[in-house]
């Protein structure tokens, strides 16, 4: 079972306006915090690390 923990940028309060982050050696799982239950996505770890790497390049992440 994967170790859900919550993204060091979860606003203010009680930080429920963020997402959870578990991972593997082999894939990165991501719910949102306020509906755990939900959807999950799962990413292999290369496309996951694409996909932040493509955020923090996006003028709208700075």
């Amino acid at each position: 079972m994967d170790t859900w923990r919550k993204s060091s940028h979860s606003g203010g309060g009680d930080g429920n306006e963020c997402v959870e982050v578990a991972n593997s050696p082999t894939h990165v799982s991501i719910r949102d915090s306020k509906s755990p239950t939900r959807a999950i996505l799962t990413l292999t770890t290369p496309t996951f690390t694409a996909f932040i790497d493509a955020l923090k390049t996006t003028p709208e992440s700075q």
